[in-house]
């Protein structure tokens, strides 16, 4: 690809970015939101899934998805290869999670979002629906400063040790889980604080980057590997390191994968790996939270927080909408 069509490619890409892809993820946020604490997990994914894919087919873009919300025989709307948008625009890769969190929405519970990551065609990896295991922290220190290989303890030492503090003066994220009872002792018994969280690692991922808001430092842990993309395109805008390792625990799984295009299962992925190129991503809050604030109903309007970010940029923008024309909204044409 010549110089003259990355520009062009570049330009659209920044088009497409501020409102249009505000949109996207303010749709599917307010459709979510709608039955938020409502206990029906299944039912507030596929009112974000709905909603999301309606706006995405209005962007002037000929998008695949990559990431997505399964395969083509397990999901009927935004699939895993699925193309959207008008098809007259520049070829976009696409991951996205409607409603990351559904648990966090159906409790009603902070930090579920709707989120999507858009890069040019081949730029973001086509992750398999397994788990990975991911080392995230934010933006200001030597490349490689943690790593997957050292223990939970080494990359705390590293982290205090960079940032000039105690061990006991960090935070470490970490998704509440059997599979990490003995790290999350052994990260209590170096003397950090744990955050625990029973959903939402796209979210907690995009905390390290913001320490002093949001009070996490380091986030450790085994999560999902498509979620781990999504996560990476956030720390390539706003700065911030990660690596991501797939986890597979049968053939069936490593066969995915293969097919999907990773064989080396010990390969691990920098976040510049996972999202490579011009990235844009973007995010909605569904239920509040220590970022965005969650959608608010008012009697004649309804309120959204958004995130928009863009890689060569590093431009960040949070967007508070008030939507005022309410049946619009609610037929699925923003005002």
């Amino acid at each position: 690809m010549d110089d003259t069509v990355r520009q062009v490619d570049r330009a659209a890409l920044d088009r497409i970015l501020t409102l249009e892809l505000a949109r996207v993820t303010e749709r599917a946020a307010v459709a979510a939101s709608r039955l938020r604490g409502r206990g029906d997990e299944m039912a507030a994914d596929q009112a974000a899934v709905d909603a999301m894919r309606k706006e995405l087919n209005q962007l002037p873009i000929d998008g695949t998805v990559v990431i997505g919300e399964g395969e083509r025989d397990e999901a009927p709307m935004l699939y895993i290869g699925e193309r959207v948008g008008t098809r007259n625009g520049p070829a976009v890769d696409i991951a996205l999670d409607p409603l990351e969190g559904t648990t966090i929405a159906a409790k009603n519970l902070p930090n579920s979002i709707a989120t999507i990551a858009i890069a040019n065609g081949g730029g973001l990896l086509a992750a398999p629906d397994v788990y990975m295991d991911k080392v995230a922290i934010g933006p200001g220190f030597a490349p490689g400063l943690v790593d997957l290989d050292m223990t939970p303890t080494e990359r705390l030492q590293a982290l205090a040790n960079a940032k000039g503090v105690k061990t006991s003066q960090l935070t470490a994220c970490v998704l509440d889980r059997p599979r990490h009872a003995a790290m999350i002792e052994e990260i209590r018994a170096a003397g950090a604080s744990i955050m625990l969280i029973g959903d939402g690692d796209v979210a907690a991922v995009i905390h390290v980057t913001s320490p002093a808001e949001t009070g996490v430092d380091i986030y450790m842990g085994i999560g999902g590997a498509p979620e781990g993309v999504l996560a990476a395109t956030a720390l390539r805008c706003i700065g911030g390191q990660m690596q991501g390792r797939l986890v597979t625990h049968s053939a069936q799984q490593r066969e995915r994968a293969a097919k999907m295009g990773v064989s080396d299962l010990s390969k691990k992925f920098s976040e510049r790996e996972l999202a490579s190129g011009d990235v844009l991503f973007a995010a909605t809050g569904v239920t509040d939270g220590n970022l965005l604030s969650g959608v608010k109903f008012k009697p004649n309007a309804v309120t959204t927080h958004t995130v928009v970010m863009r890689s060569s940029s590093g431009t960040v923008r949070w967007i508070r909408a008030e939507h005022q024309d309410l049946q619009k909204f609610a037929d699925g044409l923003d005002p």
